[in-house]
C-alpha cells in the first residue's frame, strides 16, 4: 500500500459499493473488484441476532466481534461509534442507554451515512445521529462521551494512534471503550500486505497485537483487558488469489496468527497526583 490519501480513498471506495448493495447479496455473491474483501468480512463476523436492540437490515455483515455486547452501556450514556457503517451498533447501544441516553455514529463514507440516517429515520430514533468524519479527527467536542465503541475499523486507519488520542479525547474522564478489531502474531506473506483488497478486508492493515496494547496503553488509557479473543482462519479460496498452493501450505504450517480481540480501557477519572520532589518539571 502506498500513503495514507489513497489508502482512504480506496477504503472509502469499497465501502461505498458495500453500502450501495444489499447485505444478502454481499454474502451470497462475489461479484466485483471488493468480493474477497467482502468474503474475509463474512468470515470474520459475529452473530448479533440474539442481542437487544438488533435490527438485520442495518447489520452488512462488516464486523469482527460483538463490542456493544461487552461495552458496560447504562440507561442515559452519551455512546460514539466508530466506523459506525448502516447503524447496527449505534441502535443495539441505543436498547441499553435508553430514551434518556444519546448515540453518535460516525463513518467517513457519505452512502454509509445516508443508508445509516435512512435506518433511524424510519424507526423514528431521534436520540441516535449520524456524523460524516474521519475518526482520526472527529467531529466531535471534548469529553462528551461515556463509551465508545467500535466493531472492525482501526485497522483500516493509517494512523492508529491518532486515533486513540481521539478517543481519549471525546471520552469523559472516568469513561471507558469497548473496541473490536483486528490483530496479528507474526508477519503476513508480502503478497498479502500488498493487496488492496485483504486491507480494505481488515486483514493487511492490521499491527502486531502488543504492539496495538502498547498503543492504548502509551495513550494513558488504564485497566486495558482483552475482553474477548478468537482466531480468524482465512479460507484457501480467497488465499488462492494472493499465494500460490504451496505459499497458502506454508502460511498454513507457519507462526502467522490472524485474531479478533475486544479491547476493554478506562480514561482515568482524574490526574495521577504529582508525589514524587521535582515530578511536575
Amino acid at each position: 500500500m502506498s500513503n495514507d490519501q489513497q489508502i482512504k480513498d480506496m477504503v472509502k471506495q469499497k465501502y461505498s459499493e458495500i453500502a450501495l448493495q444489499d447485505k444478502a447479496d454481499n454474502q451470497a455473491s462475489c461479484c466485483g473488484s471488493g468480493c474477497c474483501s467482502t468474503e474475509v468480512y463474512n468470515i470474520m463476523s459475529d452473530d448479533y441476532s440474539a442481542l437487544e436492540g438488533y435490527h438485520a437490515d442495518a447489520d452488512l455483515g462488516l464486523g469482527c466481534g460483538l463490542p456493544t455486547q461487552f461495552a458496560q452501556i447504562k440507561k442515559g450514556d452519551t455512546v460514539i461509534d466508530l466506523g459506525s457503517g448502516a447503524g447496527n451498533d449505534c441502535f443495539i447501544a441505543r436498547h441499553e442507554t435508553g430514551e434518556t441516553g444519546k448515540v453518535i455514529g460516525i463513518d467517513f463514507t457519505p452512502a454509509m451515512i445516508e443508508r445509516a440516517r435512512t435506518n433511524a429515520a424510519i424507526r423514528g430514533f431521534n436520540n441516535v445521529e449520524f456524523r460524516q468524519g474521519d475518526i482520526e479527527n472527529m467531529p466531535v467536542s471534548a469529553n462528551v462521551a461515556d463509551v465508545v465503541v467500535s466493531n472492525c475499523v482501526l485497522n483500516l486507519v493509517p494512523n492508529k494512534d491518532a486515533v486513540i488520542k481521539e478517543i481519549y479525547r471525546v471520552l469523559k474522564p472516568g469513561g471507558h471503550f469497548s473496541i473490536s478489531d483486528i490483530v496479528l502474531e507474526g508477519d503476513l506473506p508480502p503478497a498479502i500486505q500488498e493487496a488492496a483488497e485483504m486491507y480494505a478486508g481488515c486483514v493487511s492493515g492490521a499491527i502486531q497485537q502488543q504492539a496495538y496494547l502498547g498503543l492504548i496503553r502509551d495513550n494513558g488509557f488504564a485497566n486495558v483487558t482483552v475482553q474477548k479473543e478468537k482466531a480468524i482462519i482465512i479460507p484457501d479460496d480467497i488465499l488462492s488469489g494472493y499465494l500460490s498452493a504451496d505459499e497458502i501450505k506454508d502460511f498454513r504450517n507457519g507462526q502467522t496468527g490472524i485474531y479478533s480481540i475486544t479491547v476493554y480501557a478506562e480514561k482515568p477519572s482524574a490526574e495521577a497526583p504529582c508525589c514524587a520532589p521535582g515530578c511536575c518539571n
